[in-house]
This record gives structure tokens, sequence and C-alpha cells, in this order.
């Protein structure tokens, strides 16, 4: 089997590259990681030859390019069947892709005000009522997920899925923007934070220096 490339952005920014790349070390799926800046020479360069919507993520699997968070998902739930990319119960597996799905296409208030800045602290920035209305939203999937099938482990169906990695960026705008979490939603935050996936790249987010104006709402110059 041809190896993998995972083509993504910065890593304090870039929420749906953040996805894939926790998805693949989490579960232990080797790649190789082609990380392109966004605003730079490099970009502008190199995002065509790598990525046919100019977007990233973009997964190469020799010369084989999937592009989307969620197509790259569900193709390694093809190709690593017996990596649990989706939980293997059948019922729980369509909860799992309705409320990823529900990731990708919702909550576009949470999203825009409270952009992913794993680098920065912003208490209550971004808060208004729309926006609140995603976050209780969000914990009532949660906490639908950890009831129904959550025993066996801290993630949302109990091992780690595509559904923990789905919302392993709003994990980080939680902690960002310090929003205050019903206790079952803090115990979930806390175990994904301490997960392999989400530890590895949290720790490159914060080791890069680049300032992106159009991503820091709530800073005017680059931290020091």
């Amino acid at each position: 089997m041809a190896g993998y490339t995972l083509v993504i952005g910065n890593k304090n920014y870039s929420s749906w590259s953040m996805r894939p790349w926790v998805l693949m070390k989490q579960l232990g799926i080797a790649f190789e990681e082609k990380r392109l800046r966004f605003n730079s020479a490099e970009w502008d360069a190199e995002i065509e030859r790598w990525s046919p919507s100019r977007l990233v993520p973009v997964l190469w699997r020799g010369e084989q390019s999937v592009w989307d968070t969620l197509a790259i998902m569900e193709a390694l739930h093809e190709w690593h069947p017996e990596k649990g990319v989706w939980p293997r119960d059948g019922v729980a597996r369509a909860f799992a892709r309705s409320i990823a799905a529900e990731m990708h296409s919702g909550f576009r208030d949470l999203r825009t005000s409270m952009p992913m800045n794993i680098r920065a602290s912003h208490p209550g920035k971004g808060m208004s009522a729309e926006t609140q209305a995603n976050i209780t939203r969000i914990e009532s999937l949660w906490a639908q997920a950890r009831k129904r099938f959550g025993a066996g482990g801290p993630f949302l169906f109990g091992a780690f899925s595509a559904a923990d990695a789905m919302y392993a960026p709003v994990v980080m705008r939680f902690r960002t923007y310090a929003v205050r979490l019903e206790s079952e939603s803090a115990r979930y935050c806390e175990g994904m934070h301490s997960s392999a996936g989400v530890r590895a790249w949290s720790e490159g987010a914060l080791k890069e220096k680049e300032f992106v104006a159009d991503d820091e709402p709530y800073a005017t110059a680059p931290p020091a």
C-alpha cells in the first residue's frame, strides 16, 4: 500500500486540518505531514499542486487525493476497517455520522465568533445568544452520545472515533474562550486534551509563530 501524505495548514488556526491529523495520529495510521502556512509565499507556490480545491486538508495515497475532512474520514474507514474510524455498532455509527455531519455543516455562530486559536486566551470573547445556542446544542449531542454509547472509554462512543476528531477543534475553542460547561462536557474535554493525538497537535500549534490577522479578531499583534 502506498504511504499517506496529509496536507494541512497552520496548526494553531486550521480547525479542518486538525480533524484528520488527530484521527490518524490517535488511531495509529502512519502518514507524512505537508504543512502549507496560510498567507505565505509557500502557500501561493504549492497549493495548486497539493490541493484540487485549493483548500486544506487533503490526503494523498500515492497518486490518489481525497479532500474535504469528512471525505477523508470515510476513505480511511474504507481503507482501514480494522481501526474503528467509526463505531462498529450500526446504531452508534449512524449517530456518530449524524453528529459529525452536523458539525461539518453547522454551528456557524460558534465557528465565526470563536475561531480556533490554540495559543491564545480570550475568556468571554465571542459570546452571544446565538453562540450560546450552538454551545448548548453541542453539549446536548455530547451528553446523548456519552449516555447511549460511551461506556468503556472517555470519548463520545467509548473509544476514540471520527466523531471525536470532528469535535476536537471545538474542545480547543472552549479552552481558549473559557466557556463554562456542564460537568459531563468538562470531563469529556479533559479526556480529549489528554489524548495522544490532540496533545501532539496542540504541542505543534504552540510552537508556531505565524500571525494570521484574519484568524485573530481579538488581537492586534503577534504574541511576544
